[in-house]
């Protein structure tokens, strides 16, 4: 049985704006996909009825929180010791948006608590997982 992380947070949507646009985001973490993470955005901010998510790995919020991280769609980096920015790149635009550093770490302290950064990797099956891609390509 795996459990889930999940945590409200509030963000801040960096804008032209003084003091940037609140967004609130969940944040959450299942154990039975223990490198992803998902960052779910509520329909009210996004460009779709139901709302976004996105699913990332859950190491590049750890590192992040200290250096700038991640080469893709989703990059994260310290603004200050109190504030980490993260950049969500995708056809329709770039969003970055603002957390608060200590509820980041929360969450990441949350989600180690059920799956270590250790163990994260001990369960996969890369063979089978790489067998079956195969398959599907054929």
């Amino acid at each position: 049985m795996s459990t889930t992380v999940e945590q409200s947070v509030l963000a801040r949507l960096v804008t032209d704006a003084p003091h940037g646009v609140p967004v609130p985001v969940t944040l959450t973490y299942d154990g039975a996909d223990p490198l992803a993470v998902r960052m779910l955005f509520p329909a009210q901010v996004s460009l779709d009825d139901t709302g976004v998510t996105w699913v990332f790995a859950r190491n590049l919020i750890d590192r992040g929180l200290r250096a700038p991280a991640g080469d893709g769609d989703v990059r994260v980096r310290p603004l200050d010791p109190a504030r980490t920015l993260v950049e969500l790149r995708s056809p329709d635009g770039l969003a970055l948006l603002e957390f608060g550093t200590a509820a980041l770490r929360r969450f990441l302290v949350l989600t180690y608590a059920e799956v270590s950064a250790e163990a994260e990797n001990q369960d996969l099956d890369m063979d089978g997982a790489l067998a079956a891609l195969l398959r599907e390509s054929r």
